[in-house]
């Protein structure tokens, strides 16, 4: 089975941090189960990647357990890039995750 290399963009690290402290302000410990549900959907993209829809012309894996959407490319067969952790009811604009390349 292929293994894909991770490599989280400091935009997409810093939508991870402030998402985490929005739920741990919502609730206590919940902003921790935040970030490990992510992380853990972010794993699976090492053997996953790739067959998820294509939107604004980047990969969208949802995640499990909470109303985010994970925008990646992958370069080279190799590396997966993720571009953004993005709330799915947030509007987007496309050109947004053009930038973030």
């Amino acid at each position: 089975m292929k293994r894909y290399t991770l490599f989280l963009t400091a935009s997409a690290q810093n939508d991870i941090v402030s998402a985490q402290s929005f739920y741990e302000e919502e609730s206590e410990g919940l902003g921790e189960y935040f970030y490990d549900s992510i992380i853990a959907d972010l794993d699976s993209l090492q053997f996953y990647a790739g067959i998820h829809p294509f939107v604004f012309g980047f990969h969208r894996k949802l995640a499990r357990r909470f109303p985010f959407a994970i925008y990646y490319d992958i370069e080279d067969e190799s590396q997966v890039i993720i571009l953004a952790v993005f709330h799915t009811r947030k509007a987007l604009d496309p050109a947004t995750l053009r930038h973030r390349r």
